[in-house]
């Protein structure tokens, strides 16, 4: 749907006054489509929608991103009511590490490709990673199931993840699930940095030879890259960082031209908020189904049918907040 059309300004109205009657706040992922970023109230990274739902004071939340991320707000906000905009609107990264046994040994991920199948362990879990590291705090990313965080120490985001690890005692940690976003802290520490094999399927397929043509392509653009990329991609950067870093760096930065290594939903708040900069994608491609399946109209049916609630239960609610207040302390 396209912003400023009567289409698009017809359902901002009703999105509008229903928001008002539900006393409810919207909230959407830096990845989401412009126009559901343009009706939002806050659009921002994991760490940032993490904190919006702890400190809001709103009665219903309608989150535009993915599962894991409502489940974030529910951990957060237990007396809010939290309402995902589509129900089936996954991560596959989050899916990658299971608490106890396997419960998916391979999966063809929607929109990724036969490359992006994934093979798990039969007899591995976080919690057989425990046993395996016994005493060595984990460290679980956002990106992760409410089972997940419950069984960790502390969570952390792509923003923070170097000051939660330096944060920890002891001289190692473990980091789940994605290992190129480990592989960023184990540059930054001296600890050492104990990795789950998992990874965003959308930043994993970057290669060296993506950064190398668009280089090429844009000689005078910086290169800036999310750390679910590949080492070897970040080490090519000129700047590596999360979603929000991305937007903080660009808007400050003397240079008018970058090439952005992460999904292409954040183009829209980078030309948003730097309009007198130029952007380019580092790779044409780098959409994540599972973020888009969110539509205007998914947020319009959200607010008028409540009909995707998210409630995590208390005995996996407790622990799975003490790890995100945890994170929440140290930033």
């Amino acid at each position: 749907m396209k912003i400023g059309s009567e289409e698009f300004i017809d359902t901002a109205e009703k999105i509008a006054r229903l928001k008002k009657e539900r006393n409810a706040i919207i909230l959407a992922h830096n990845y989401q489509r412009d126009e559901v970023q343009a009706v939002a109230d806050l659009t921002g990274d994991s760490l940032e929608l993490s904190r919006a739902a702890a400190d809001t004071g709103y009665e219903v939340i309608i989150f535009a991103g993915v599962h894991f991320m409502a489940e974030s707000a529910s951990i957060l906000s237990p007396d809010k009511t939290v309402v995902l905009t589509e129900s089936d609107a996954g991560c596959p990264m989050a899916e990658m590490v299971t608490v106890e046994g396997p419960r998916f040994y391979a999966t063809h991920f929607p929109g990724a490709g036969k490359e992006f199948c994934y093979t798990y362990p039969e007899d591995f879990s976080i919690r057989d990673m425990k046993l395996k590291y016994p005493g060595v705090p984990v460290v679980s990313y956002v990106n992760t199931t409410a089972s997940v965080k419950a069984e960790s120490d502390i969570c952390c985001t792509s923003a923070n993840v170097v000051k939660v690890v330096n944060s920890l005692s002891g001289e190692r940690v473990i980091c789940v699930p994605d290992k190129n976003l480990a592989a960023w802290a184990q540059r930054h520490t001296d600890k050492e940095v104990i990795s789950w094999d998992g990874f965003c399927n959308i930043h994993d397929r970057v290669t060296v030879d993506d950064v190398r043509k668009a280089r090429e392509a844009h000689p005078e653009a910086l290169v800036v890259a999310h750390p679910e990329c590949p080492m070897e991609v970040l080490e090519l950067a000129d700047h590596v960082t999360s979603t929000s870093g991305m937007l903080r760096f660009c808007k400050a930065s003397e240079a008018r031209e970058f090439i952005i290594g992460t999904e292409l939903g954040l183009m829209y708040r980078l030309r948003t908020e730097s309009p007198d900069k130029t952007f380019y994608p580092l790779r044409d491609n780098m959409l994540c189904p599972n973020m888009k399946k969110t539509k205007l109209t998914s947020v319009l049916r959200a607010l008028e049918k409540l009909d995707c609630v998210i409630k995590v239960p208390e005995e996996i609610r407790v622990p799975a907040k003490r790890a995100l207040d945890r994170m929440l302390e140290i930033v």
